[in-house]
């Protein structure tokens, strides 16, 4: 199919208004409605505005074997959908977002092995509306950043003027490109709206979460993985490296594990030509009732320090290995009510090389527990 006109090439439009609980449904969307299918097919955009596929309002639709490209929007999901499943699909190189949930109200979507890559503006993008049951799963998410575009990720979850939750992103390569501004693998912005927070509370904003990131290879981006106010967020048994700014930034947020990682500088890939010029390295801000334990933090170059603890409380920071970074190991800045302890910190490369910054640096704070660490200097 050429699209060579504005909007979808392909539009469901459903009248489907509950959950997906059966009690919900009207009779019509089972009897006329349900489960719409495409499968096999590639559609090609010959027009700045033309969109693949788009879907509203409709009960289980399913994309299987599609390609998409040179359009704006790959797959537009609008409104309110339920049940949504995505798999063995490419959509490359188009101008706009790979899958787009745009301010929709959509619990129990799957995305499942397909290719999602050279995406202007970015690959997996969920903005607002209301969004749960989310799943990516052994994808190939690659380079959906425009080079001269706004800021964009590989997979965004921005909760700003509604909620997304309850999210898995698991088993995908998520990679490039770190020459687009601003850009990252994953970004998490989770101050969603709740009407009623601000006189319940007193807060102004909710903490969206309840995600899990595990089992992926990131690379190549100037963040690795960015997370903003956000509440349950577990990352564990991901590869990590080419952060050229960053390789994780956790700011204003809470219950977050951060365990059994590897976050490394390989010299194998002095072969890209990049010269060693991204710098890694792990930043908790403002955070709180959090843990970051079991890790490999190593190769931090360029950064004050390999790991970065500003102003949180109730950490705790243990059996980490953080090795051969330039400056200081482990910082801590006003931190409080927090447990260091049983982390190798140490520098051994050739002595022109090594860092002389302390391994551990404590700047102000109270009520932290420092127990036995491994340091390379004192």
């Amino acid at each position: 199919i050429v699209m060579a006109g504005e909007g979808p090439a392909l539009h469901f439009v459903g009248t489907h208004e509950g959950s997906a609980a059966p009690s919900s449904f009207k009779p019509n969307v089972w009897e006329g409605q349900r489960t719409p299918m495409v499968d096999g097919i590639e559609i090609v955009g010959a027009a700045e505005k033309a969109d693949g596929i788009e879907a509203t309002g409709t009960m289980q639709i399913t994309l299987s074997r599609v390609v998409i490209r040179e359009c704006r929007h790959a797959v537009h999901l609008t409104v309110r959908n339920r049940n949504v499943l995505i798999s063995a699909c490419h959509f490359y190189h188009n101008t706009g977002i790979g899958v787009f949930y745009d301010n929709v109200n959509l619990h129990q979507s799957n995305i499942v092995g397909s290719h999602i890559s050279y995406n202007g503006g970015g690959g997996v993008v969920s903005v607002g509306g209301n969004v749960r049951n989310l799943h990516i799963g052994t994808c190939d998410i690659e380079g959906n950043h425009a080079k001269d575009g706004p800021p964009s990720a590989n997979v965004m979850l921005d909760s700003r003027g509604g909620s997304i939750g309850e999210v898995t992103i698991t088993g995908c390569t998520v990679q490039h490109t770190n020459k687009a501004p601003d850009s990252a693998n994953i970004r998490i912005i989770g101050s969603g709206t709740d009407a009623s927070l601000l006189r319940r509370s007193g807060r102004e904003h909710t903490r969206e979460g309840n995600v899990t990131i595990t089992a992926n290879v990131f690379s190549d981006v100037q963040v690795n993985v960015e997370i903003q106010h956000s509440r349950g967020v577990t990352i564990t048994g991901n590869t990590f490296w080419e952060g050229f700014q960053h390789d994780l930034v956790v700011s204003d947020s809470g219950n977050v594990v951060i365990t059994g990682n590897n976050f490394d500088r390989n010299p194998r890939y002095l072969v890209n030509g990049n010269d060693n010029a991204e710098k890694n390295g792990i930043v908790l801000l403002r955070c709180e009732d959090s843990i970051l334990t079991s890790n490999v933090i190593s190769g931090v170059w360029k950064q004050r320090a390999a790991v970065d603890v500003e102003s949180c409380n109730r950490m705790q920071i243990s059996h980490n290995s953080v090795l051969d970074s330039d400056g200081v190991g482990i910082r801590l800045e006003q931190v409080t009510n927090s447990i260091v302890s049983d982390n190798i910190i140490r520098d051994d490369r050739e002595e022109a090389q090594r860092s002389k910054e302390p391994s551990l640096s404590i700047v102000g704070g109270k009520d932290n527990a420092i127990g036995q660490n491994v340091l390379g200097n004192q």
